[in-house]
């Protein structure tokens, strides 16, 4: 009978020499394989009497499994080794500045926002922000929307799959709402801005289904049109850099002003070209008011006591009109060209 020492020790001694995975392999194939060494030795256990047969069975198993105890802690050894030599070989150093040329950009809307936000900081307003998930209480009704009104359709907002027999939600048309969770939470006076992402379903040349927008908002006490006017004209003439915009109120109507109006701006058209100033042409900018009783009342802010004004703008357009971009639907297209052409370093200036 062969000596059962001398196979474990020889086998023992194939392990710890082989130094690759690919080696270990060919060990454990010619010990433990369906023809390997100690499948033979169990194989010959038939011709054992019974009694022989059992326990040389038993010690060939114990043999057996230290053999594979052991290829399998050598192969634990090669493949850390293999993994550190990789790594040896193939680190990056993550320390090392980045290139120039992979400089990232300042999206123009990100820019307009921020200079919007300066203009209006330096005028004593804090910024305010709101879910762009809306319900159509403060989307509409606290706002003093009539229940017919158009803009609750379906093919102006978009509406969410609800709750059964629950009110559906909707992605805010406006970022008005922002206004009434801000006198809901706290009491007057109030002077803020509030920026954000606004939906419609609407998409052309000047329209898109998502723009950004930025309403303003004061509510204390003796506010009339005069603060309105003159906090409008000094911001158009921060934001474009002029001296002098001639600036129109148009008479209009937002159900969540009274009175309202549009507001146009002075410009000279020459071709694809407008300058911003005096000139024989109007640009309408944004829409303005005082604030309607009804939504104070809203609030639980009494009207007799308190006033206010409201304006809102997009800043898409703004960014369109001071930056001379064409159209708005290349602003989400995810351009890198355009991007490069339109975007602004995050150091400073152009990008």
């Amino acid at each position: 009978m062969t000596n059962l020492t001398d196979l474990i020790s020889t086998a023992l001694a194939a392990v710890a020499s082989a130094n690759s995975i690919a080696a270990l392999e060919e060990v454990r194939v010619a010990q433990l394989g369906k023809k390997g060494v100690f499948t033979d030795l169990l194989k010959s256990l038939g011709t054992l009497a019974p009694d022989e047969r059992k326990a040389r069975g038993a010690e060939f198993n114990v043999a057996k499994q230290q053999v594979s105890d052991a290829i399998d802690a050598r192969a634990q050894v090669l493949t850390f080794a293999e993994i550190n030599a990789r790594l040896e070989k193939e680190w990056v150093d993550v320390t090392l500045p980045p290139r120039s040329k992979t400089q990232g950009s300042i999206h123009p809307v990100s820019q307009v926002v921020e200079e919007i936000s300066r203009i209006f900081a330096a005028m004593g307003f804090g910024v305010a922000v709101g879910p762009e998930i809306e319900d159509d209480y403060h989307n509409f009704t606290a706002l003093n929307f009539p229940q017919n009104h158009p803009a609750r359709l379906m093919h102006d907002t978009f509406f969410l799959q609800g709750k059964e027999g629950a009110e559906k939600p909707l992605l805010r048309t406006h970022t008005s709402p922002v206004q009434i969770r801000t006198m809901q939470a706290g009491k007057p006076p109030f002077r803020f801005i509030a920026p954000g992402k606004t939906f419609r379903c609407d998409s052309d040349m000047t329209h898109t289904p998502m723009f950004n927008q930025v309403e303003g908002f004061v509510i204390d006490k003796n506010i009339h049109m005069g603060h309105l006017k003159g906090c409008i004209e000094q911001f158009l003439r921060e934001f474009f850099e002029v001296d002098t915009v001639p600036v129109r109120f148009r008479p209009s109507f937002f159900p969540f002003t009274e009175p309202s109006a549009e507001v146009d701006i002075g410009c000279t058209r020459s071709g694809s070209e407008i300058k911003i100033g005096a000139g024989a042409d109007w640009l309408e900018v944004m829409g303005c008011g005082m604030v309607h009783p009804n939504v104070l009342k809203n609030c639980n802010i009494d009207p007799e006591q308190w006033q206010g004004f409201a304006f809102g703008m997009g800043v898409e357009r703004l960014a369109m009109l001071k930056y001379g971009i064409p159209d708005l639907r290349t602003f989400f297209e995810s351009d890198i060209r355009w991007l490069r052409h339109y975007g602004f370093s995050p150091l400073g200036g152009d990008a």
